[in-house]
């Protein structure tokens, strides 16, 4: 099985947790912005998927490509190489923030846990219209070897 999905809007990262003490108890929340991307990232799942869920024991490949809004300031040139991926945003949020929300927002609906996926990619790109670009697939019985 294979699924793939748009996110429309400029990526997000998942935030650090917010730590709060109270009555000699440590509590930690999540930023209310990642909330809200994470909710997001779940509607539209759940709108391009509505049953498709992978099995609990089903390893997987995760592919998020991440498209940043070319800034305002750039001149027509830097735009041209901006969109021909000749310059490529080293900006935040940091690609590994990237994967972590996008896992996260599909615990339990896409698959039972983030722990499935046993292979990564993150890519990250300039583009008109920022979004998200995620392909999630089973990975194969088990005889692919690493490449060293």
């Amino acid at each position: 099985m294979k699924v793939k999905f748009t996110v429309l809007g400029e990526p997000r990262g998942k935030g650090r947790p917010i730590f709060s003490t109270f009555g000699g108890r440590v509590n930690a929340r999540t930023p209310e912005k990642t909330v809200e991307y994470e909710n997001l990232i779940k509607a539209v799942y759940q709108r391009a998927h509505p049953d498709r869920r992978f099995a609990d024991g089903a390893m997987l490949d995760m592919r998020v490509v991440a498209f940043y809004k070319i800034p305002k300031s750039a001149s027509h040139k830097q735009r041209t190489e901006m969109l021909s991926g000749g310059v490529r945003p080293t900006k935040t949020p940091d690609a590994d923030n990237i994967l972590k929300v996008v896992g996260d927002s599909l615990n339990g609906l896409a698959f039972r846990d983030d722990a499935q996926i046993v292979d990564t990619q993150i890519r990250k790109f300039y583009a008109a219209q920022p979004r998200i670009e995620v392909t999630i697939q089973q990975v194969g019985g088990g005889h692919e070897q690493m490449q060293i």
